[in-house]
């Protein structure tokens, strides 16, 4: 019998109301600009990109993540305006955080250490955390008009990182599969996210 592999990859979801912010970016580029293929996955930062995994190991997959998460510190996390990569992806730019940019280079060590995952870079590009709105299916005029609007605009959100998701493909979306806790004594509390600001 064939042993089936799946497609995970590792994100930051934010809580909401940012999530929900995020989403309702995401359908406006659906709506306005015919870009939906970042509706196949929830608002996120991408922390390890895809790769395969033998399903009947994935036992072995989360034992592996529940170690790494634990005890690691919890830490804030600011989104701030938009960015873009010419020529079709449109993103919630993630602001500096030397915590974020451990958290994703002791994951790739780990993950190439333990899991024998060695695609966590792609095309050798530094770790640049941002929440895509539109990317592969917006097409080339259709992004200049989009960029004319929203490097106008500006975003600003904070919120809690105190875990990672894993999302598996279901063969048609995305789906968070797994959340990973840091160790609660790391938390910050119980402090919730603060408001969303949204400026046209």
């Amino acid at each position: 019998m064939e042993r089936l592999e799946r497609q995970y990859f590792i994100a930051i979801i934010p809580p909401p109301p940012v999530s929900d912010d995020a989403l309702r970016l995401k359908h406006y580029f659906r709506d306005q600009y015919n870009s939906k293929a970042s509706l196949n996955s929830p608002p996120h930062i991408t922390l390890h990109m895809p790769f395969k995994w033998k399903e009947e190991k994935e036992g072995d997959l989360l034992e592996a993540l529940t170690q790494f998460a634990t005890g690691r510190e919890a830490f804030k996390v600011e989104l701030i305006n938009f960015k873009a990569f010419p020529p079709r992806v449109i993103f919630i730019d993630v602001e500096a955080n030397p915590l974020l940019n451990a958290l994703n280079k002791d994951l790739h060590r780990f993950c190439k250490r333990s899991l024998n995952l060695f695609n966590a870079d792609y095309k050798d590009l530094p770790f640049h955390p941002h929440l895509t709105l539109a990317f592969r299916d917006l097409k080339k005029p259709l992004f200049a008009k989009a960029w004319e609007e929203f490097q106008q605009r500006t975003f600003s959100a904070r919120f809690n990182v105190g875990s990672f998701v894993l999302l598996k493909h279901s063969g048609k979306i995305w789906e968070p599969f797994r959340e990973f806790l840091f160790d609660p004594a790391a938390s910050l509390g119980d402090e919730r996210p603060g408001p969303i600001e949204l400026h046209q």
